[in-house]
């Protein structure tokens, strides 16, 4: 049976679909099709944006709310078929806006758009945020011709609300499942952009990250993520955490496709000033992709101090497969981050209390939680609904912090900033390179509603989401059929290199596998006793 809650989304995707005759063009297959393939099916004439939006709105209406529940959508897009047939309309006049134009793509609900959708971060207090304005990463993409298909659920608040927060719930969306094994994390912060682009309701999505929310629901959810240098991707009417460390970065299954939604996304806003850096880098990032990018490149390899044996295995596979595309890995040592994570904590507090207050204050009249401070009251009065599985201590928290000029906060920011870029910029002079690998995560972790988010393994994410580094994960292969991913790390403004060198892996390793909607990888003949 449905669950009543996920029933209006399903309706909706029902009324969206075309009903008037005559019927669309066909639409080719969408699952597990790529921008690239859908974008010439639609140069080619052989469908139409209308037909390829109605066929991922009838694929979420059947595996998001019912089948295996991913819970990965929380609005639909009401305007999504006429953005379609806009775009068809711009094909027949020989008009159109790129190789984006037509195409449908999932948001995360963090990330306001102009559609009278709300923009929720997964809150209940946020319910009423309708801007009717896009934001400029949005406004680029649209200005390319894409078609927003649907606000993606997340992690509540980008998962900065609780030490003991369960990666991928939210009160406005529930729990989104992996589909690799529905009773797996799907990560996040940007869940259910990850496990939606996986599960084939778009071919490609955008995700917002911290440390961590783009890249690990990609390598959890076998996918292609890019965290971008700070500065290349505008932030503005972003729900923030933090100036120092926010940005948003494309998700989609293969390198090509990441490349071109990043393209599209990279310019200048005048309303955040980081981006002035950007200015004149925006480029295809497509155009430089070669299987034979790797060829007499030296690579940094960075081990994880302590990995599972299968994870341990896979990595090395990795790095013979960057061998035998010509590259020379070089091992190094790991440096000293004692210390590191505490002031980072410092930095995102402080950040996300006066980052979110100057948020809130501006959001549309009808949302009435204008502070973090009156967000803690709502939490508490809505305990029911909005703290039913785990509590708020990193708002409470971030609500003590002292502000901006708080000598304490301005030391653990430069003090993060030095060190981390330092640790990278160190490990890739030992080797000589300007690329350094290690992999993204380990395997999906069950999802426990007792005590959380429960994984202490490798992750990649810190160190170049506290330096502003670019970070490119990709499918290095699976562990019992979840996915884990190889990371690709260099320095700011990078991004060419590593999706080059990404796309040379991704080709020679054919890592990635689609999901296959396991309820669990938790049986099977190797779990049951020997006969």
């Amino acid at each position: 049976m449905m669950d009543r809650a996920r029933a209006p989304l399903l309706a909706l995707a029902l009324l969206l679909l075309p009903s008037a005759a005559p019927p669309p063009p066909a639409a080719p297959p969408i699952e597990e099709r790529s921008l690239a393939d859908l974008g010439g099916a639609l140069a080619r004439g052989e469908t139409s944006s209308v037909a390829i939006t109605a066929a991922y709105l009838a694929r979420i209406a059947a595996l998001d709310g019912q089948g295996p529940a991913l819970h990965a959508i929380i609005a639909l897009n009401p305007d999504a078929m006429a953005e379609a047939r806009a775009s068809d309309a711009r094909r027949a006049a020989h008009a159109t806006r790129g190789p984006l134009d037509g195409l449908p793509l999932l948001i995360k609900d963090n990330i306001e758009t102009a559609d009278p959708v709300a923009t929720t971060a997964g809150s209940l207090a946020l319910k009423d945020n309708i801007s009717h304005v896009d934001a400029p990463v949005v406004a680029r993409l649209r200005a390319a011709g894409a078609v927003i298909l649907a606000k993606a659920n997340l992690s509540e608040w980008a998962n900065i609300r609780s030490t003991r927060a369960l990666s991928g719930w939210s009160a406005m969306g529930g729990l989104v499942r992996n589909p690799y094994a529905l009773d797996r994390t799907a990560c996040g912060s940007s869940s259910g952009t990850g496990a939606g682009v996986a599960a084939s309701f778009a071919a490609a999505g955008i995700g917002t990250e911290t440390d961590g929310s783009v890249v690990c629901p990609s390598s959890i959810n076998g996918l292609v993520g890019l965290k971008p240098s700070i500065g290349m991707v505008s932030r503005t009417r972003v729900v923030p955490i933090s100036h120092s460390q926010d940005t948003p970065g494309p998700m989609a299954r293969t390198v090509r496709d990441a490349a071109l939604l990043f393209g599209a996304m990279v310019g200048p806003d005048p309303a955040d000033p980081t981006t002035t850096a950007a200015a004149g880098r925006a480029q295809d990032f497509t155009a430089g992709l070669r299987a034979d990018a790797l060829r007499g490149r030296r690579v940094a390899v960075l081990t994880p101090a302590t990995m599972t044996p299968a994870a341990a295995a896979l990595f090395e596979a990795a790095l013979a497969t960057l061998r035998r595309c010509g590259a020379v890995p070089v091992p190094v040592a790991r440096p000293d981050l004692k210390g590191l994570e505490e002031a980072e904590q410092i930095v995102l507090q402080t950040e996300l209390k006066a980052d979110l207050n100057a948020y809130l204050a501006a959001t549309p009249a009808a949302v009435r939680t204008r502070s973090l401070a009156a967000l803690i009251a709502f939490n508490q009065r809505e305990a029911a609904r909005e703290m039913p599985l785990f509590g708020q201590e990193l708002f409470l928290a971030a609500e003590q912090t002292k502000g901006l000029d708080d000598p304490a906060y301005k030391a653990a920011r430069a003090d993060t900033l030095r060190r981390a870029a330092g640790a990278l910029d160190g490990m890739l002079h030992q080797a000589g390179a300007t690329i350094l690998v290690t992999p993204t995560y380990e395997a999906a972790w069950l999802s426990d509603t007792v005590y959380g988010d429960q994984y202490d393994g490798p992750s990649a994410s810190g160190l170049p989401a506290m330096a502003g580094y670019p970070h490119l994960t990709v499918p290095m292969g699976a562990v019992r059929g979840l996915p884990l991913g190889l990371s690709f790390i260099g320095p700011r403004f990078s991004e060419a290199a590593l999706l080059n060198a990404g796309y040379a892996f991704e080709q020679a390793q054919h890592g990635r596998t689609a999901p296959r909607y396991r309820p669990t990888v938790e049986s099977g003949a190797a779990l049951d006793p020997a006969r």
